[in-house]
């Protein structure tokens, strides 16, 4: 039994389980990695959580000047729909 013949039946098994195995697992990771945030991307996204802050800070300002000026406002809105 030469080399050939002996390491045929490993060769096979090799390229038909664990080379697609390795192949799917290798891509799989390569997608999870992309899909990490840069940072760039993290910095925008810091930037507009900090806007969302703010902008939530002045509705409630706001909210707080309407009910101490027309505290039946948020009625008035209901009513009129």
């Amino acid at each position: 039994m030469n080399f050939l013949e002996f390491m045929f039946v490993p060769m096979i098994l090799l390229i038909t389980v664990v080379v697609p195995i390795w192949i799917t697992l290798h891509y799989r990771s390569l997608n999870n990695s992309s899909r990490a945030l840069s940072d760039d991307d993290r910095q925008s996204l810091d930037e507009m959580l900090e806007a969302v802050d703010r902008m939530t800070d002045r509705i409630t300002n706001l909210e707080a000047i309407l009910d101490a000026d027309h505290p039946n406002w948020r009625n008035e809105k209901e009513d009129n729909r």
